[in-house]
């Protein structure tokens, strides 16, 4: 009796070790991506650029080209262009560019951004102060937007000597449809509503 109790508690224990390893794996696959996440934004890996709270507060003499690039997924119906093909800025210099958005569709739709930067090491040293990618972007059917971006150099790269040779940096964008097109749908609800007549037309459904 004694021995099969303690097969019993034997098993248990197995059973739950087991139960905490299937739960373990199931949260790392879900703690994955986030964790990657932060390992590029904090590193810089794969081009990844830095978000900072202000502006610089050292400006030097050393100029670097910033050029930029624009790319849309094929299942998302938006023209996307950057509205300047360079800018020429000091490290630490604060500048201000734009990208232009139209929306070709005939449909509000939701686009999402991703973005890195070339060469992949100047990644960890391009700090976004602002920048319409920090957000998803709602466009009607026809709406044009320009969308800004506000960036500068890290005056620290100067120190690194990898980055030595380095005049020209490429920002790029690609646009993506959003899995969530919640906001689109609000959207086109809230064009509906704006339309002339539709009070009229709401009031005659609430009466019959």
């Amino acid at each position: 009796m004694a021995e099969r109790s303690e097969r019993k508690r034997s098993n248990a224990r197995v059973g739950l070790a087991l139960g905490a390893l299937v739960l373990g794996m199931v949260g790392l696959s879900f703690a994955a991506v986030p964790l990657y996440d932060l390992f590029c934004r904090v590193t810089g890996f794969g081009g990844t650029t830095q978000i900072a709270d202000g502006a610089s507060e050292e400006v030097l003499d050393r100029t670097v080209t910033v050029r930029f690039d624009a790319s849309v997924q094929p299942d998302l119906k938006w023209s996307f262009r950057p509205a300047q093909t360079s800018v020429d800025l000091k490290v630490g210099e604060t500048k201000l560019a734009f990208y232009e958005a139209v929306n070709t569709g005939d449909e509000p739709i939701v686009g999402t951004a991703t973005f890195n930067v070339t060469p992949d090491k100047a990644g960890i040293y391009f700090d976004k102060i602002d920048c319409f990618c920090f957000t998803e972007q709602v466009l009607q059917p026809g709406q044009r937007v320009d969308m800004p971006v506000s960036f500068y150099i890290d005056p620290e790269m100067d120190q690194d000597v990898k980055m030595d040779g380095v005049t020209t940096i490429t920002l790029s964008y690609t646009f993506y449809k959003a899995q969530d097109q919640s906001g689109a749908k609000a959207a086109r609800n809230q064009a509906a509503l704006r339309e002339p007549g539709a009070g009229a037309r709401g009031a005659t459904d609430i009466k019959g």
